[in-house]
């Protein structure tokens, strides 16, 4: 009967054009939202039943190794398969150049085109695909397979290529914005700081290769891949192979990370789809790591040029961030390295430029926090230096320029705690014991020196959809084809619906990452939380009114706690209310929020470091950090995303550096043995802590991006530390011992 009062398939939809100042998570009693529940997939994990893209038990799988070009810049000529193809096992060698060559990657950003079907544009460059009924034999026969090339020249040296810069199109922020004369206020002001800061490439890392298993079922492929953004990851798949993207079905349940490699397809999910479809077989390519190295993304290497221009008061009057960044040829994205910039601080004058440098390198696109972890390295050791020249203290120099309107737009901030934060974190990290002059605290042949900087990191909606059904015996099911890439996803959105809906987060199921289930945004620039979240809470918005209705009470006077609907003087179980079920979709659009309001996450980061007098050797001691991100939904996932990007910054400021050989582009150090990720000896126990806070106009849950705000400011607080511990400014990262050494005090 209920089915019929209330249809399948409702759908709420709300789009973001005024504030929300209402949440059902403030009036719900359920008692789940915001705990630091245990993660809901955790168990599936750790006794190795959660299934990840290469895991799959498929028949009459055949394995696929890709093929990489050995050139840095050139034709492919000719490739002779005639002798692996009668090696033992080997079933076929597949190239399409058109295809490999071409395929989009990134979210959506465009791939340069090729001059010729087969011109190869950086070293590693998928352009075969070798497929053996083993990956032992398949894998043996890539090695063997003969390929000849037709030599071009490339551009693989960053400086000496720089006259060849070029603006490129405006993507997420502009290339180049005005305001003001800095020129004029450089020369006008008391104190002013010019320095140029200078980053390097590198590589997201993530534990799980890229990995796809292909399975056509007549003109229907089904992909089975580690892909952030299945929704949009199969619109890319099937234009790559010129199907309906209705053809296409990507299933991404687990993620073993991605950190933005895994934002757009990359190049073994197209290569084993077309294998696939060739073979009339099922087909599995799992990139070596090499291969993720080589063939996925990067974040691109910087040159950050820094113009400060500060009154004794200590206030800005200008801020000038340029920026010089690379990337294939023909390429639109680039790395927004001034987008922190633009609204963190105060300065009337302002000039925030990207130029772009076309390399031969391999694709450079989103890594965590794209343009925020780089660009606030140059832009918070500038503050750093400012701040000893006007004799502040760089909390206080920091506080002097917090805001309360965007210094470019004159529009409020949705909510803003960047001050709290610094105050905050420095009482609970003993700033005051803080030796301003460097080089003055010693234990041994230890030099000690304690770091700050500014964290922030815009917030962005993205449109989203979720369904929950609630089953006759009480059970509910959250779908979306939203992913959990290691972030909580899957924990947080059971908490919202069992927050709002009354039921024990134990007797929610959820699925996710398939395309299958309504279309989301995914996991990428901190929005899908948010995004998904807001989705699954309208639509349990919807069942709770369906939940009243059923109980003939107005909404305002139901409770919905513990599988019980009370409210008249009765308690009914949820299971008799909704009959053979009831069901509701959600679906959140962004609006006129995001236009009339600047969103962003705020914090402060601290280190303490110790340098080696005589080796120039840095060890991050303790690091702390103070974040405000609108309601958090999980303090143990929110917290566990803060941990990691924390240890990013270690990374970016101490050990990370993506080596290309300036003679054709190849990577030099292309795994995880010589790309110096932070390890467990490099990381100290690392302190969070959350500021309260709710952000009405950012959506209905009132909760901000996390997953990208802990990398934000982290790497220039240790970079901070570094100096105040030694006395030596390193603007060129990482910090290595070699930058160090010659300046070292004496013992």
């Amino acid at each position: 009967m209920l089915d019929a009062i209330f249809g399948q398939g409702d759908r709420n939809s709300l789009t973001m054009d005024k504030p929300h100042p209402d949440s059902l998570l403030d009036t719900s009693v359920q008692g789940v939202i915001s705990r630091p529940l245990d993660r809901v997939d955790g168990p599936f994990k750790v006794s190795g039943t959660a299934t990840y893209a290469a895991e799959y038990q498929i028949d009459n799988l055949a394995h696929g190794v890709l093929v990489g070009a050995k050139i840095g810049h050139g034709t492919v000529t000719a490739i002779d398969a005639s002798a692996v193809k009668a090696m033992p096992g080997v079933i076929d060698v597949i190239t399409d150049y058109d295809t490999f060559i071409r395929n989009p990657q990134q979210g959506g950003e465009t791939t340069a085109p090729t001059q010729g079907v087969k011109e190869v544009g950086y070293f590693g460059q998928i352009v075969a695909i070798v497929l053996a009924e083993s990956f032992e034999v398949a894998r043996d026969a890539a090695q063997r397979l003969h390929i000849e090339y037709d030599y071009a020249a490339g551009a693989y040296d960053f400086d000496a290529n720089r006259d060849q810069s070029e603006t490129p199109p405006a993507s997420q922020i502009p290339a180049h914005y005005t305001q003001g004369n800095v020129d004029k206020a450089m020369t006008q002001a008391p104190v002013t700081v010019e320095a140029t800061y200078v980053t390097p490439s590198q590589n997201s890392a993530a534990m799980e290769p890229h990995a796809s298993i292909a399975v056509w079922n007549d003109d229907a492929l089904t992909l089975y891949g580690s892909y952030q953004m299945p929704t949009s990851d199969a619109q890319q798949l099937a234009k790559s192979l010129g199907i309906s993207e209705k053809k296409v079905r990507i299933i991404a349940r687990y993620i073993g990370g991605g950190f933005g490699s895994k934002l757009g397809i990359a190049p073994e999910s197209v290569a084993a789809a077309i294998a696939a479809k060739r073979l009339g077989r099922p087909v599995k390519a799992v990139m070596a790591r090499t291969q993720v190295f080589d063939a996925t993304v990067r974040r691109s290497n910087t040159e950050q040029r820094l113009r400060l221009a500060a009154g004794k008061d200590g206030k800005l009057t200008a801020i000038g961030h340029d920026s010089l960044t690379s990337n294939l040829p023909g390429e639109d994205y680039f790395e927004p390295v001034g987008i922190g910039t633009h609204f963190l601080y105060r300065g009337e004058n302002r000039s925030i430029t990207h130029d772009m440098v076309p390399l031969n390198l391999l694709l450079s696109g989103s890594m965590r926090a794209p343009g925020e972890a780089v660009g606030m390295i140059g832009l918070e050791c500038a503050m750093d230096e400012l701040a000893e020249k006007l004799g502040f203290d760089p909390i206080d120099l920091r506080k002097a320029n917090d805001i309360d309107a965007d210094p470019e737009k004159d529009i409020p901030f949705s909510s803003r705690q960047l001050s709290r934060a610094l105050q905050v974190g420095a009482e609970k990290f003993g700033w005051d014991q803080r030796n301003p002059r460097p080089a003055q605290r010693r234990e041994g042949e230890w030099l000690i020196g304690m770091g700050v900087a500014s964290a922030a990191r815009s917030n962005m909606l993205q449109q989203s959809s979720a369904k929950v059904e609630i089953h006759a015996d009480g059970s509910a099911t959250v779908s979306s084809a939203m992913t959990d890439i290691g972030t909580g996803s899957y924990t947080i959105l059971a908490q919202i619906a069992g927050e709002i809906l009354g039921i024990p987060v134990e007797k929610i199921r959820m699925s996710l990452g398939d395309t299958n289930d309504p279309p989301a945004a995914g996991s990428g620039g901190s929005w899908g939380a948010t995004s998904a979240g807001s989705a699954v809470y309208l639509a349990c918005e919807l069942l709770r009114d369906k939940l009243a209705k059923a109980m003939d009470v107005d909404p305002g006077e139901l409770t919905l706690k513990d599988g019980q609907a009370i409210g008249a003087n009765r308690s009914v179980p949820l299971g008799e209310l909704v009959g053979q079920g009831m069901e509701a979709t959600g679906e959140i659009k962004p609006g006129k929020m995001e236009k009339a309001m600047t969103q962003a996450s705020y914090g402060a980061h601290f280190a303490e470091v110790a340098v080696n007098a005589v080796t120039g050797e840095v060890r991050v001691r303790r690091m702390l950090g103070v974040f405000a991100a609108g309601r958090v939904l999980n303090a143990k996932t929110a917290r566990s995303q803060c941990l990691g990007g924390m240890t990013f910054g270690i990374g970016a400021a101490l050990t990370e550096d993506l080596i290309h050989d300036q003679r054709n582009g190849k990577l030099v150090n292309r795994d995880l043995a010589e790309y110096h990720v932070p390890v467990n000896a490099d990381v100290p126990q690392l302190e969070v802590h959350f500021l309260d806070e709710r952000d009405i106009y950012a959506n209905p849950i009132h909760a901000k991006g996390i997953g990208e705000l802990g990398i934000s400011g982290a790497a220039p607080a240790v970079a901070n530390a570094v100096y105040n511990a030694c006395g030596v400014r390193v603007r060129e990262f990482p910090i290595t011992c070699d930058k160090l050494l010659d300046g070292l005090p004496a013992l």
